[in-house]
């Protein structure tokens, strides 16, 4: 099935709905710029939670090793 024809091929005398037809290519449209925005825009949400996670983690950390302030 080719988006350019429709359903069918040329000449098949099949009827094409125009604005189903034109839904579909901006669909296709909008996926292929959105692909692309995510190869150039950075990391997946796993990824990202997974980095935030350890940098709360690494800050919880070194919070515990802190010596308290003792005014005596």
């Amino acid at each position: 099935m080719s988006a350019e024809t429709g359903s069918g091929g040329a000449g098949s005398g099949k009827p094409v709905n125009l604005r189903q037809w034109r839904k579909r290519r901006k669909r296709a449209a909008a996926r292929l710029e959105a692909d692309a925005n995510a190869a150039r825009h950075g990391q997946g949400a796993a990824v990202r939670r997974l980095h935030e996670a350890r940098t709360e983690k690494t800050a919880r950390d070194l919070d515990g090793h802190k010596l308290d302030d003792v005014d005596d």
